[in-house]
């Protein structure tokens, strides 16, 4: 594209947001944010994701106040419930479980912070499963792509074949909703 970007901050050590940006030819350096992740149990996964990248992004708004900064948080939600990362392979076995056969949506939250304001943001991505074994399942979490991942998977590696269908950005669910956070970056419109 012809509006060029500057160098962004991403306050993320996520390696598939790394991925994303560099594909996308943007110029970053990342600085972690080392925030606390946890939010009132009452919140919507919105209000979630939303939260956590603020959060990030203006920790790391004051370490690197004359950059633009960009935040992303991201959760799976199913059965009124926020699945986070899992806290150990049994805690993926049960949340992929929960998962299978079935759609469930990932929420990406997104905080853009330049020079004192904010701009904060969510997307939203339906995904199916394919109905899985046990089988299956155990062979997926023993790899550890579960680890440290929303919902126990991850697309854009092994999970891909847990996966029968999306309705939605990709991006989203690998996370950050790529398309939508560089407009919002060049100012263009959304529609």
């Amino acid at each position: 594209m012809a509006l060029k970007i500057e160098p962004i901050v991403l306050a993320s050590a996520s390696p598939s947001r790394k991925m994303l940006l560099e594909n996308a030819g943007i110029g970053f350096e990342v600085v972690v944010s080392g925030v606390e992740e946890a939010v009132p149990e009452d919140y919507t996964p919105q209000e979630t994701v939303e939260c956590l990248a603020q959060r990030k992004a203006r920790a790391v708004q004051a370490l690197r106040p004359e950059k633009i900064v960009v935040a992303a948080d991201s959760v799976v939600a199913i059965d009124g419930l926020v699945l986070g990362k899992p806290e150990d392979d049994r805690a993926a076995v049960e949340m992929l479980r929960r998962l299978s056969g079935r759609t469930h949506k990932i929420y990406t939250g997104v905080c853009i912070s330049r020079f004192g304001k904010e701009e904060v943001f969510h997307s939203v991505t339906e995904v199916t499963f394919y109905t899985l074994t046990q089988e299956e399942i155990l062979e997926y979490v023993a790899q550890g792509e579960s680890r440290g991942r929303a919902g126990s998977y991850g697309i854009e590696g092994k999970g891909v074949a847990l996966i029968r269908a999306i309705c939605g950005d990709y991006s989203n669910i690998v996370g950050l909703p790529v398309a939508e956070t560089l407009r919002r970056l060049r100012g263009l419109p959304l529609d």
